[in-house]
């Protein structure tokens, strides 16, 4: 491969990831809304690229579960399937607890390490009112709890809810205003000092209790706010 070729090969992979992270953060913040429609040409016309690295981009939003064709291959922003949002929660407080606790029992001091450095980016995130930084932190922070369990299964389902969740997570963010009370930032700390304590149960409580806030908060949300009923689509 030349020079020229090399270029070509960045700038081409170097387009793909603007318009697939332009989008994938448009989406996760709601600014494109559920059900609303994705143009080829509009993209390539926006991000003055060819179709091709469009659709490579989009190709990625819709392995994630972000966007998806129709059967008149029409594609658009997924919908936020609300009436199985009970069958989610209950997986997801599942999957809280379940990890908390097997990290409790099976972490590493390496473990520890990476749990803190990234409950630090998640804190300086809330500082900021970086909604993106604090969704894709609390992610992460939980993925690698779930990591010091040891159990490759768990880590897998729980990576898939907590990406399937990220639009109900900025939902969370949006009832605080974007400012989250430091009480809840704190219920990580609580988190991390019973799995360095091995205290199983303790872990267990606490991962519940904080799955409880966010699932309460998000339905009282949902409930009391009419313009998220009725602009986002069941």
């Amino acid at each position: 491969m030349d020079k020229r070729d090399k270029q070509l090969t960045h700038k081409r992979g170097f387009g793909v990831s603007t318009v697939y992270e332009t989008l994938r953060n448009e989406i996760i913040e709601l600014k494109l809304a559920p059900g609303s429609a994705i143009d080829e040409q509009q993209l390539s016309d926006r991000f003055a690229l060819s179709r091709t690295p469009i659709r490579e981009a989009l190709v990625r939003l819709a392995a994630e579960g972000l966007i998806m064709t129709l059967t008149n291959r029409a594609t658009i922003v997924s919908n936020i399937d609300f009436l199985r949002l009970p069958e989610f929660f209950d997986a997801l407080t599942l999957m809280y607890r379940v990890t908390t606790r097997l990290a409790a029992a099976n972490h590493m001091p390496d473990d520890i390490e990476k749990i803190r450095l990234l409950q630090k980016a998640f804190e300086a995130a809330v500082d900021r009112r970086d909604v993106l930084g604090m969704i894709s932190t609390n992610r992460d922070f939980h993925v690698a709890i779930a990591q010091a369990g040891r159990n490759r299964y768990y880590v897998e389902l729980f990576t898939r809810l907590l990406d399937e969740g990220r639009r109900i997570l900025r939902l969370y963010y949006s009832s605080f205003n974007d400012v989250l009370p430091r009480q809840y930032v704190s219920e990580h700390e609580d988190m991390i000092r019973a799995i360095i304590n091995r205290d199983l149960l303790q872990a267990d409580a606490l991962a519940a209790a904080h799955a409880d806030q966010i699932v309460s908060q998000i339905r009282s949300y949902i409930s009391t706010d009419s313009r998220q009923s009725s602009d986002l689509s069941l």
